[in-house]
C-alpha cells in the first residue's frame, strides 16, 4: 500500500470513529502534511480518495468537511469493488471453510459466462467466508483451469485473488456485477444460518482479465442482515 493510501486509511478510520465528527472541519492540508511528514501533493491524493468515497467535501474558502453520510456502516461495500473480501475488509479477521472443490466440465450457464467450450474444464469452488468467526458470505465460484492454474486447498483457505495477482501475475481488467434478492437455499440455511424464509442478497459477477478474457463466474450469497452495498453518484458536470 502506497503512502497516500495509508494516510487515507488512517483518516477514514478517524471519520468512522468520530475523531472527525459529521459536518466538522478537518485539519487543512498543510497541517496534515506536517503530521504525516509528506508533501502537500501526497496529502492531496489521500484526501482525493476520501472525497471520491463520499466521506469529505471541500468548500472553497472554508476548508474540508466531513459529509453527513460519512458514518455509513464500515462493513458496507462499494458496488464497484470486486477485488475480494480480504482486500475490502483488511482490518477484519477473514477465514474460509471449503465446502466443495473439484474440477469438472462446465454447465451451459458457466460456458456462456466464461466463454468456454463444453470440453474446457473449470474449477468449481464453494467456500464459506467467516468474518470474526461468524458466517458472512457463501461463495459459489467457477474458474477455467487453463487460466487459473495450480489451485490448492491451502490457497482456498486464504485469498484466491492474492494468489492470482502475486503468484500467477494475472492483471484484472474489470467486472460485471448483478445484485439481487433471492430466497434462502438449503446451502444458505446450513452454512449462513439463515431461517427457511429469510431473503438472501446475491451478487452474481463475471471478472475479466486486462485482455478481456473472463476468468471467474461467481455467485456470492449474503444474509440480508449482514451486508449491504453502496453507490456514490458524483455530478461531474459541476
Amino acid at each position: 500500500m502506497v503512502k497516500y493510501q495509508q494516510i487515507a486509511k488512517i483518516i477514514r478510520k478517524r471519520i468512522q470513529e468520530g475523531v472527525y465528527p459529521v459536518d466538522s472541519l478537518i485539519p487543512d492540508q498543510v497541517t496534515l502534511s506536517k503530521e504525516f511528514d509528506v508533501s502537500r501533493m501526497t496529502m492531496k491524493k489521500a484526501l482525493d480518495i476520501l472525497a471520491m468515497e463520499g466521506l469529505i467535501y471541500r468548500q472553497r474558502g472554508a476548508g474540508t468537511f466531513v459529509m453527513k453520510n460519512a458514518l455509513i456502516n464500515q462493513l458496507d461495500t462499494k458496488a464497484e469493488e470486486y477485488d475480494g473480501l480480504t482486500k475490502q475488509l483488511p482490518d477484519k479477521e477473514i477465514t474460509s471453510k471449503i465446502i466443495y472443490f473439484d474440477i469438472e466440465f462446465p454447465s451451459e450457464k458457466v460456458m456462456e459466462q466464461l466463454m468456454l467450450k463444453e470440453n474446457q474444464p473449470v474449477y468449481k469452488l464453494i467456500r464459506l467466508r467467516c468474518l470474526e468467526g461468524q458466517p458472512y458470505v457463501l461463495e459459489h465460484t467457477y474458474m477455467p483451469s487453463d487460466i487459473v492454474t495450480g489451485l490448492t486447498e491451502d490457497i482456498l483457505l486464504g485469498s484466491i485473488y492474492r494468489y492470482l495477482k502475486e503468484d500467477l501475475g494475472l492483471v484484472f481488467g474489470g467486472a460485471f456485477r448483478k445484485i439481487h434478492a433471492d430466497k434462502a437455499s438449503e446451502y444458505d440455511i446450513d452454512y449462513l444460518e439463515c431461517a427457511p424464509h429469510d431473503p438472501v442478497l446475491e451478487v452474481e459477477q463475471v471478472v475479466y482479465l486486462q485482455n478481456g478474457k473472463p476468468f471467474e463466474y461467481s455467485r456470492s450469497r449474503h444474509r440480508y442482515d449482514k451486508r449491504s452495498y453502496t453507490i456514490l453518484d458524483i455530478n461531474k458536470s459541476s
